[in-house]
């Protein structure tokens, strides 16, 4: 419950916050050009808002739907969908009787203003807390690959340098840039027993597919080392002592974690289907397992034990009480710092960076896995942290703010960008829509954004309730 609430509550801040800017960035320009805004919104109000307060003409309310906010400026077709306002004579104040490109930068205003804030939370953390990452050289144990990498030529223990002219500094915080950049290179480096290795690569690997495989296309080679044991565990009983390395697993070699998980991930699985047909022998028999283990002095020795089963929110688990050592723990961390002006260019090109990869991954979007990728409350809130990390917050924030900037100026009618690409129109042709047009692709756009709401909603339902 407590994981929740933190959960929940950075989720909360972080969407009012982007909101409030958000909107801000086109009240601002409102404002500029003299436009009357009738109503600030923080957060949609459906059936029911709260009055704050009003100034200079302007209320300012709270809705009850954390979805977004809005701005009602006079004389515009927007969410509110009134109508009525638009039959009456132009006022001077209104948004209608300004010049296209006063409007045009209202309308653009908010998406300006993610972009920028982005930018800017990027470049503070920089500055703050410098950049903290494992140079990806020095990760000496290497990466594992699955049977789709070995076709391609990638061995265990592979060390990934270089994807085409793309020269890789890390994988942690940037694993999705090397799997990215993998997926459409032709050529890939590989750093193997100490010397530089080249492989051919087709140049068109299905992002998803490699980054939703089991195993993984690619992951960090974890060797198999015993960190520590609980006490009472059927590993202590059966005599594991940290230090100890596991070689064997249920009669299959593995010296590396990944493989154990691997295999502890199927059995539990089987279990679960016995589980659920009551099948309590199979449950039973499944449960005793062998694991071979070599002691720190060299020996050998072959363990039988029974899995302990612990109750969890999810069902059953089943585990051996082992802690695994982390070997991220074993390379060195290399702490670059920025001074206050060196830090916004830094902030800006790792943005843009991150800005390119969002949008070159929407092409996945389109494909039935893409789709159930979607997600509303529930895929955003649990990409936070479980513990408050202002650090992890604000990067989340900026990521997010930049999603908002994008999705917010395609063009599609009810999103900003509609309203642009109408207004762009104006300028070119200089025609204006009539109001009975926009009105309509008003209504369409927020049918199909609607449409797409409930479809987020949905999937992260099935995701997080079933």
């Amino acid at each position: 419950m407590e994981v929740f609430l933190i959960k929940t509550l950075q989720l909360i801040l972080c969407f009012a916050l982007l909101i409030l800017l958000h909107e801000g960035g086109h009240f601002l320009f409102a404002k500029l050009f003299k436009v009357k805004v009738e109503k600030f919104c923080l957060f949609f109000d459906p059936w029911k808002s709260w009055k704050l307060f009003s100034w200079r003409g302007t209320d300012y309310h709270i809705g009850w739907l954390p979805l977004g906010g809005y701005v009602k400026i006079a004389g515009m077709i927007d969410e509110s969908m009134d109508t009525e306002q638009m039959k009456q004579p132009v006022k001077p104040w209104e948004f209608r009787a300004k010049p296209a490109w006063q409007r045009l930068l209202i309308m653009v205003g908010g998406v300006l203003v993610n972009f920028v804030l982005a930018l800017f939370i990027y470049a503070m953390v920089l500055f703050f807390c410098g950049d903290k990452y494992q140079p990806i050289e020095k990760m000496t144990h290497g990466f594992t690959y699955n049977e789709a990498a070995h076709k391609l030529g990638f061995q265990e223990g592979d060390i990934p340098l270089q994807a085409d002219d793309v020269v890789f500094d890390r994988f942690g915080k940037k694993a999705d840039k090397v799997y990215r950049e993998i997926s459409g290179a032709t050529s890939v480096t590989v750093l193997r027993d100490g010397h530089k290795v080249n492989l051919n690569l087709p140049g068109d690997l299905n992002l998803l597919e490699m980054l939703k495989s089991q195993p993984p296309f690619m992951d960090v080679r974890h060797p198999a080392l015993i960190d520590s044991v609980e006490a009472g565990s059927p590993a202590a009983k059966a005599g594991i002592k940290a230090g100890d390395h596991l070689a064997a697993f249920n009669g299959k070699s593995m010296t590396t974690w990944n493989a154990f998980n691997l295999a502890m991930y199927d059995l539990q699985l089987t279990i679960d289907a016995y589980e659920k047909n009551g099948q309590t022998n199979e449950v039973e028999k499944r449960r005793k397992v062998t694991a071979v283990v070599q002691h720190t002095d060299g020996k050998l020795d072959t363990l039988a034990m029974t899995l302990a089963r612990t109750e969890t929110q999810e069902g059953p688990l089943y585990t051996m009480g082992i802690n695994k050592h982390n070997v991220l723990a074993d390379y060195p961390v290399v702490t670059r710092k920025y001074g206050f002006f060196e830090s916004f260019p830094a902030g800006a090109a790792y943005g843009w960076d991150v800005l390119c990869g969002y949008v070159r991954d929407l092409q996945y979007l389109f494909t039935a896995d893409g789709a159930k990728s979607i997600g509303s409350f529930g895929t955003i809130g649990n990409l936070f942290p479980s513990s408050w990390n202002w650090q992890a917050f604000w990067e989340l924030t900026a990521f997010i703010s930049l999603m908002l900037a994008f999705v917010n100026i395609l063009p599609i009618p009810a999103l900003d960008g509609g309203h642009v690409l109408f207004l762009l129109f104006e300028v070119i042709t200089r025609r204006r829509p009539s109001d009975k047009f926009m009105e309509r692709a008003q209504m369409v756009g927020m049918v199909l954004l609607l449409a797409l709401m409930a479809w987020a909603i949905f999937n992260d339902m099935l995701r997080f309730v079933f």
